[in-house]
């Protein structure tokens, strides 16, 4: 199969590359790079395409990319989570004020 050549690729992962492309343009990025980052994107989140054929791809890692957020936060304790919470609360309460007064 041809470097580029997307009919390995199931419609579900095709839509799934153009509507990020069309993400990626609206944000100013130029055609050419938009689809190859909603390519890279689509690999990285399914391990390439799901058809059938070719180098043995087709089984699921079951962790793309879009899934992966949030393990960071699951490794800290609830102390250390509450204590950022209110550090927050804090800065947030204190810069209303500031911006209050201005």
């Amino acid at each position: 199969m041809p470097r580029g050549e997307k009919s390995k690729y199931t419609d579900k992962q095709e839509r799934k590359a153009d509507h990020i492309a069309e993400s990626y343009e609206h944000r100013g990025v130029s055609d050419k790079e938009a689809e190859r980052r909603a390519w890279a994107t689509v690999n990285k989140d399914d391990g390439g395409g799901k058809k059938e054929g070719g180098s043995g791809r087709g089984k699921s890692t079951g962790h793309p990319a879009a899934h992966k957020g949030g393990e960071a936060s699951a490794s800290r304790s609830a102390a250390s989570r509450s204590a950022s919470a209110k550090k927050a609360a804090a800065t947030r309460k204190r810069n209303a004020e500031h911006h209050a007064h201005s």
